[in-house]
């Protein structure tokens, strides 16, 4: 494993699955041993987020949450989904909105109940000022045209997570002054190829490091688990593949993209 002399944060950890049910703490173990911590658990339903931030405060400093609606989930939404929300994203240990947005590719919700749930939870964020948790797959037209009027109002600040989008896609959302989640994807020969280029192009006081555990195992992992599945632990060696395409030591992406996260998200 790629030892880093420095910390990074994962933003991205969907550590309420079914898959960590059994050694959960035992994975927040492992991370932060591995010198990954603070977590950033991530929140797509009602029951999920509210899972989280339950299990978030049993590590207080070292685990936080995200509160959101993944577009995934929108069908489920009722009229109390909101209230549960704003009830959620006012405790300490949660650190944005999110994950929400939409996803064209599976359509496991109707599109215009996504885009009613998406733009709900954007105006959910603006109303408290928290960061948003983003999510786009095949749906970037819609995703900005219903993103951008709220960009800039206030302090609202937005990261598009697990980025695997397209050179415009990216340019646009730079341009709208959006941060952007790198994975394990990068590390895919087959798939993540373009994105070695396209990492290049965001500014590293823009770009934030993530698993997405227990999904995008990094491809090329020396050692790969035995049951496939991604952990917090693995960040390291994602952080690695990014310096080795910025031409840069890993201990300064470290140390870049942990400043960076510690600032998006309002962590101390």
């Amino acid at each position: 494993m790629v030892g880093v002399n420095k910390r990074l944060i994962d933003i991205g950890v969907n550590l309420m699955h079914r898959s960590f049910e059994s050694d959960r703490d035992e994975v927040v173990a492992r991370a932060i041993e591995a010198g990954v911590s603070p977590l950033i658990l991530t929140g797509t339903s009602e029951r999920n987020s509210d899972s989280a931030a339950r299990y978030a405060v049993k590590f207080p400093g070292q685990l936080f949450t995200t509160a959101g609606i993944h577009p995934h989930d929108a069908r489920n939404c009722t009229g109390q989904t909101m209230d549960t929300l704003r009830r959620l994203a006012v405790k300490q240990q949660v650190v944005a909105i999110g994950e929400c947005g939409l996803d064209y590719n599976r359509d496991f919700s109707p599109r215009d109940v996504q885009r009613k749930w998406f733009e709900e939870q954007i105006q959910l964020a603006c109303e408290l000022e928290k960061p948003l948790f983003l999510h786009e797959r095949e749906a970037h037209l819609d995703f900005v045209r219903i993103l951008k009027p709220y960009l800039g109002k206030g302090n609202v600040k937005a990261v598009v997570h697990c980025f695997t989008g397209s050179a415009q896609e990216l340019e646009v959302y730079l341009r709208l002054g959006l941060h952007i989640g790198i994975t394990g994807w990068i590390c895919d020969e087959r798939r993540g190829r373009h994105l070695r280029e396209l990492v290049k192009r965001i500014p590293l006081d823009r770009l934030m490091l993530e698993t997405d555990a227990p999904f995008l195992t990094p491809r090329d992992l020396p050692v790969k688990p035995q049951d496939g599945r991604n952990e917090p632990m693995f960040l390291p060696h994602v952080a690695a593949a990014v310096a080795s395409c910025l031409g840069v030591t890993v201990e300064e992406v470290a140390e870049a993209t942990t400043s960076t996260a510690r600032s998006f998200f309002g962590l101390r």
